[in-house]
């Protein structure tokens, strides 16, 4: 039996990736989770009903939190503030949240853990790059792990995000180099699907097309992103884990397909069986980039691992699901 522990759990990436261990022979999934952002819903209780998962409510910035844990084979670390809202609005928080936790998870991995040959991941995120097209003007397309990171304006709140996941990384790719723990990290591009917040641009148009909103605002219509469907993307965070041959590396997950936002929202229109008689194509937020492409050859090559979902079925999924959860008032 492998004991899991999976930070952040009761989020979207950690709830999905916990659904699909749990449904698996020899997993024993530990969720912690402050519940800043996640929902305790009919999902998590669902899910928490299950005799091998145990859900657990905490605040990982405080020290006393990690210490009364132990007896791992695999830890999760997914906490964080997501949301490009949030980025704006309560940048220190972002950073005061990702780098504490970082750190006390990291001492206690080390030295309380006391799991043998146990792993560790890391869930970063492609904004840790991000700036780099800002700074140096171009960017391979695809875009290999190994460009450069950087931090282009810290005075843009949106760099609370990026900055704290870059620094997240260098502590777990020093921390596992000075202390010889088996760790990986991974860098999600564009994640999407059911239960996955109301802030990001999916949900977000699918609201829109639900209240029929004249004229109908499109921001960075222009700009792309490789959407990665979230069954496929907790199969590849599980295939990085298992695998030997990712340990001490950095791997992208996404897709290999680049949509341009102004096609995606027309595919939505067409799902959803309806649109705007009138377009309001606005700016992107201040620091968001304009293309995004993922190169997942090297994930391919050592786990074998590829997106399988199309779009088109990622969005009928996921529509379905806000359909059914509308954004609750006043949220």
């Amino acid at each position: 039996m492998k004991r899991v522990l999976i930070t952040g759990g009761a989020g979207f990436v950690g709830l999905h990736l916990a659904k699909r261990l749990a449904a698996q022979d020899g997993y024993e999934v530990y969720i912690v989770d402050n519940f800043f952002r996640s929902q305790d819903d009919a999902e998590l209780a669902t899910l928490k009903a299950l005799p091998n998962v145990a859900v657990r409510e905490a605040d990982l910035t405080r020290k006393e939190t990690w210490d009364d844990m132990s007896g791992f084979d695999q830890v999760y670390h997914l906490v964080g503030i997501n949301g490009t809202r949030l980025f704006y609005e309560i940048p220190h928080e972002v950073l005061r949240i990702g780098v504490s936790t970082i750190l006390h998870g990291l001492e206690w991995f080390r030295t309380k853990n006391k799991t043998p040959n146990a792993k560790i991941i890391y869930t970063s995120s492609n904004e840790a790059y991000g700036d780099a097209l800002k700074a140096f003007g171009q960017l391979p397309l695809p875009t290999p792990e190994s460009v450069p990171l950087v931090v282009a304006d810290p005075y843009n709140p949106r760099s609370s995000y990026s900055a704290q996941k870059l620094i997240g990384e260098l502590f777990f790719i020093h921390y596992a180099k000075a202390y010889n723990f088996r760790m990986s990290i991974v860098r999600p591009h564009n994640f999407y699907g059911p239960r996955a917040g109301y802030e990001h641009v999916i949900p977000e148009v699918v609201g829109r097309v639900s209240a029929k909103v004249e004229p109908f605002p499109i921001f960075g219509a222009d700009d792309t992103r490789s959407f990665c469907y979230i069954d496929d993307a907790v199969e590849a965070i599980q295939a990085v884990m298992e695998s030997s041959a990712t340990d001490s590396g950095t791997y992208h997950i996404g897709t290999t397909e680049e949509t341009v936002i102004s096609d995606l929202v027309q595919n939505i229109f067409v799902l959803m069986g309806w649109k705007p008689q009138t377009l309001d194509i606005k700016n992107s937020p201040e620091g968001s980039v304009k293309r995004r492409l993922a190169d997942v050859s090297k994930i391919k090559k050592d786990t074998g691992w590829e997106a399988k979902t199309p779009l088109e079925d990622g969005l009928k999924k996921t529509i379905e699901w806000y359909l059914k959860n509308p954004k609750p008032a006043g949220k």
